[in-house]
């Protein structure tokens, strides 16, 4: 048993166990599927390669492709942000699991590999890097795969790139573009899951601050919001028209970086972008301005150029470094600049979640059953998906709405009817 995990401590298995079943409560969605798919064993045979972070509410997906009756094999995403203790109650219940917090660079690539011996039939990603391996030094595992599933909006502009030439070999579904979970997850997830990652690791007072939001998005909109419901003055840099006129209209300044680089007491990135935030930026920044990142990867944030800026640098608390710059300013960087909602706090909320991964599970149902006639490329989750989950989601929550009648479906479709 040993040979299928590498985690750091087996012995915080319990305590792991304890924080799965505190997200099962809140994925009233998610169990729902696993009791309904757990008697028919939709993916009876199927292998599944899972790179996504490990976190209790990422268990209870793994758990439930498990009794739907899939072979796992996982592996966390990104090197802070596994939950060592959720890692070792997956591994002593059974999972083949190669994820630990604070992993090097070396050991990153060598889970993924580990992650792929056991030849998937399926990917499960969130980020792309477990597709661009099995595309790139790993080719053999290609023969194997039916299709894979993208869980977030950085890999998805991979995938999507990796398509438009094409060099992506097997279809993959865009989970991210679905409106359960772009419109949920990144929005309310990513807004109140990075902030507490902030406040963990600064316990800084945000009403009356300057924050400065990079990036307009969805996760950027999550975060501005937010803010502002917490009492925060909100700028947002943008380089997408539409995106910046929003920001606008709910109330935010909108100017460029190197002008909001002056005014900004906390700074988080969502942009996907590299470079987002320099040197030239960190020169003018004020005495203990924070700084931090959202998105997938940590080059938003020119770490190098904030280092060779600095004359000292000190961990002052978990999660937070301090660099003093020769100009006698002092910034704080969260984090290592990697995902702070992950890093520093324990990522989305599970009730969100629940969405997202049951969009997950859906599609690695429709795969196994379709994989094989569907092109290679990157898929769109049916609308009616979306609805449906809605729709459950609502009604584990105890609400419930309106149906059109007969006569206003009629209605709807008849383009001869006006004033």
């Amino acid at each position: 048993m040993a040979d299928k995990f590498k985690i750091k401590d087996i012995s915080l298995a319990e305590k792991g166990r304890l924080d799965i079943q505190w997200a099962e409560s809140r994925m009233p969605v998610l169990m729902e599927f696993r009791r309904e798919y757990g008697k028919t064993k939709p993916l009876k045979g199927q292998r599944i390669a899972g790179c996504l972070h490990v976190t209790k509410e990422t268990a209870v997906l793994i758990e439930t492709l498990a009794a739907a009756g899939a072979e796992i094999s996982w592996w966390g995403c990104n090197p802070l942000s596994t939950n060592d203790a959720v890692a070792a109650a997956l591994a002593k219940a059974g999972t083949s699991i190669y994820a630990w917090h604070g992993m090097n660079r070396e050991e990153f690539y060598w889970c993924i590999e580990k992650t792929l011996e056991f030849k998937p039939t399926l990917t499960l990603d969130d980020g792309a890097d477990l597709i661009m391996t099995v595309h790139t030094k790993k080719k053999e595992y290609l023969t194997d795969v039916v299709g894979g599933t993208e869980e977030t909006t950085t890999g998805v502009h991979r995938l999507r790139a990796m398509a438009h030439e094409g060099a992506l070999k097997y279809p993959v579904i865009a989970i991210n573009d679905a409106e359960t979970k772009w419109d949920f997850d990144n929005v309310y997830g990513t807004g109140q899951s990075s902030w507490d990652g902030v406040i963990r690791a600064t316990s800084v007072l945000i009403a009356g601050k300057t924050f400065v939001s990079a990036g307009y998005g969805h996760c950027g909109k999550g975060c501005s919001e937010r803010a502002k419901g917490m009492g925060a003055n909100v700028i947002v840099t943008e380089v997408k028209p539409t995106a910046a006129l929003k920001a606008t209209l709910d109330g935010h300044r909108v100017m460029k970086m190197d002008e909001a680089a002056q005014y900004g007491d906390i700074f988080i990135t969502a942009t996907g972008m590299k470079d987002v935030l320099v040197k030239r930026h960190f020169e003018v920044m004020k005495d203990g301005a924070v700084i931090c990142n959202t998105g997938h990867y940590d080059c938003e944030i020119n770490i190098p150029d904030l280092e060779s800026l600095a004359e000292s640098k000190r961990t002052i608390r978990a999660n937070c470094e301090e660099y003093t710059l020769k100009n006698g300013r002092r910034v704080y960087l969260l984090a290592q600049g990697r995902l702070v909602n992950l890093a520093a706090a324990e990522g989305h909320p599970s009730e969100v979640m629940d969405m997202s991964f049951a969009n997950q599970f859906l599609g690695m149902v429709k795969l196994a059953k379709d994989g094989k006639s569907m092109p290679p490329g990157v898929h769109d989750i049916d609308p009616a998906q979306d609805q449906m989950l809605a729709l459950t989601k609502l009604r584990t929550q105890g609400y419930s709405i309106d149906k059109l009648t007969p006569e206003q479906v009629r209605y709807a479709d008849a383009y001869l009817e006006g004033t």
